[in-house]
């Protein structure tokens, strides 16, 4: 139950979905995972435990191609566990990636690193003998995967801004305050994978969780600290987001942003992608309030009913932005101020060498989709693994799936460029490369129903070669591709954003911006790349000489009328 008096007519009313039960009966996330953890005879999961690993940063996977393989031979599927770390602001020192390197190659299926939209890394194909193991591992070197999956509060992104070395270390602190608080407080994770003692207490279950509650929140939440111009966060995907707001170099306060989302689901029109909300401005000493009442309101208001609702940009819609915003206001005892004026003027990331205002320098990689492997010519997991060896400073990962070695001193930069060269870490790459993404989809993802991030290569030269047609080589559209409409890859605030349908069939959304400020619109439904690519050849032929000057290509399409802008999502996104 809530501490805080609840209004009914607020609350959606019906049979609460499984995943509420599920919750209520596990015992603060331990289920029975301990016994499942004994069970020799499969590699999976059981029953409520299948669910209950993404609390404890873990999804149950299968290598979708061998399925067919495996089931012939009367085989279950190949059962594994895909694994997300928990890293605010998306550091990580040398030797922490020394130790991810060597279990990425000595025990898991792939053997890769990937790097994700939310700022961390994963490792995919773990089986279940080196489940604990690997928990274990990553504890030594100081680093979980608690509430990185599930209906909590999950990995709090960071805008990758090592230039301005004063303002991104105050608002990373915050990003790591915020994780830290919002975390759940039971201690299942180190008791399942740490081997603590569990300690019987006669607290009753919503003094266990202050915040989240006892049955946790309706559905994922995710929380951003992001300093302008630069929204490489891409802060309306998100629940809550904090915009730093600074004078004379120093933090004073946050823009707060609330109810931003992409999920949907193809053909439920109740569900759409939705930008977030400006509740207004706070100081610094109200952040942790402000960010566990946002939560607070979510969890007493948000949809239990229907999970396909059941996200914070719902709950703002059916409540309304007025009542969520009072609500979270009387919680903490402080009213927002007016909004601070700020602006986002881009959101990629900064490519090759920048020196920061402190003197040191910092190197930002391209790594294509995230993917950190050792290819034929191209070793860039062992380039990273060696760059780990002798660098000083730290390892920063985007949430664009890039890498930065940030803090090198200017002595030891020709060493570390000498080694990135060496292993393709620092080949030529065209804008438009740099500037599309795909979630990671076949062959590990359950969701997919569509290609993502093994056909966004052969994409992308598709694009370039189109671009370089109209004679704009040099120019680039924002482009994502996903496997499924979950939101996994941000397409929903792409220029041009391609979400899988089926078997090499996707809808095709345009009408996005390059700050990240606006969702786009369906423009071809259920369609395969021979008409994706009719399509996009056209209208950059007719971007390249109609557009005005400066005008990106998201703007274009809706300026000449190929797609109406989406300005509400309630009412225009499926209109």
């Amino acid at each position: 139950m809530s501490q805080y008096p609840i209004n009914p007519e607020l609350q959606v009313q019906g049979q609460l979905s499984d995943n509420e039960r599920l919750k209520a009966q596990s015992d603060n996330l331990r289920g029975t995972i301990t016994t499942d953890l004994k069970d020799e005879i499969t590699g999976g999961f059981t029953g409520d435990n299948f669910m209950l690993i993404r609390f404890h940063g873990m999804y149950q996977q299968d290598d979708r191609d061998l399925r067919g393989e495996r089931a012939e031979q009367k085989l279950e599927p190949l059962h594994n566990v895909m694994l997300r770390a928990r890293l605010p602001g998306g550091i990580i020192k040398p030797k922490q990636w020394l130790a991810i390197d060597e279990f990425a190659r000595e025990h898991t299926l792939y053997g890769s690193i990937r790097l994700t939209t939310r700022q961390t890394f994963q490792f995919h194909g773990v089986f279940k003998p080196n489940i604990k193991p690997m928990h274990q591992m990553l504890n030594k070197i100081g680093i979980d995967s608690i509430a990185t999956a599930g209906d909590v509060n999950r990995n709090v992104l960071c805008t990758s801004n090592p230039v301005e070395s004063v303002l991104h270390q105050q608002a990373y602190e915050w990003a790591a305050k915020i994780s830290e608080h919002l975390l759940p407080k039971t201690r299942a994770y180190a008791e399942i994978w740490l081997g603590e003692e569990k300690v019987e207490t006669t607290e009753k279950p919503e003094l266990v969780e202050p915040i989240l509650g006892d049955t946790y929140l309706p559905r994922k939440f995710k929380t951003t600290v992001v300093i302008p111009p630069h929204n490489d966060v891409d802060v309306h995907a998100n629940d809550l987001n904090f915009v730093a707001i600074a004078e004379d170099g120093q933090l004073v306060g946050f823009n707060v942003l609330v109810g931003g989302g992409l999920a949907m689901t193809h053909g439920d029109k109740a569900t759409y992608p939705r930008r977030a909300e400006d509740l207004g401005f706070i100081s610094l000493e109200h952040v942790l309030k402000v960010a566990e009442h946002v939560v607070t309101v979510q969890r007493d208001y948000g949809d239990r009913v229907n999970r396909k609702n059941a996200k914070t940009k719902y709950t703002i819609d059916r409540i309304g932005v007025d009542a969520f915003k009072a609500e979270v206001e009387k919680r903490v005892g402080v009213p927002f101020a007016p909004s601070r004026p700020y602006e986002f003027t881009h959101r990629g990331d900064r490519f090759g060498w920048v020196e920061g205002i402190d003197g040191k320098h910092h190197l930002t990689l391209f790594i294509e989709n995230g993917r950190l492997l050792d290819y034929p010519g191209k070793p860039l997991k062992t380039g990273v693994a060696e760059i780990a060896k002798v660098h000083k400073g730290d390892f920063r990962m985007t949430a664009n799936q890039n890498l930065i070695i940030a803090g090198v001193a200017a002595e030891d930069k020709a060493q570390i460029e000498q080694l990135a060269r060496e292993h393709g870490l620092l080949d030529n790459v065209t804008e438009q490369r740099k500037n599309s993404m795909a979630c990671v989809s076949m062959p590990t993802c359950p969701l997919a129903m569509a290609e993502a991030e093994r056909y966004l290569p052969t994409l992308v030269t598709h694009v370039e070669g189109i671009l370089a047609k109209h004679g704009i080589a040099d120019d680039h559209i924002i482009l994502r591709v996903v496997g499924c409409p979950n939101g996994c890859g941000r397409a929903m605030l792409a220029e041009a954003g391609l979400v899988g349908r089926g078997p090499g069939k996707y809808n095709l959304y345009l009408g996005g911006n390059t700050a990240g400020t606006r969702i786009p619109k369906l423009f071809l439904d259920n369609v395969a790349e021979a008409d994706i690519l009719a399509a996009l050849d056209t209208l950059i032929g007719r971007w390249s000489v109609e557009r005005q000057p400066g005008e990106c290509f998201g703007d274009f399409v809706i300026r000449v009328g190929v797609v109406a802008e989406v300005k509400v999502s309630k009412t225009d996104f499926h209109a």
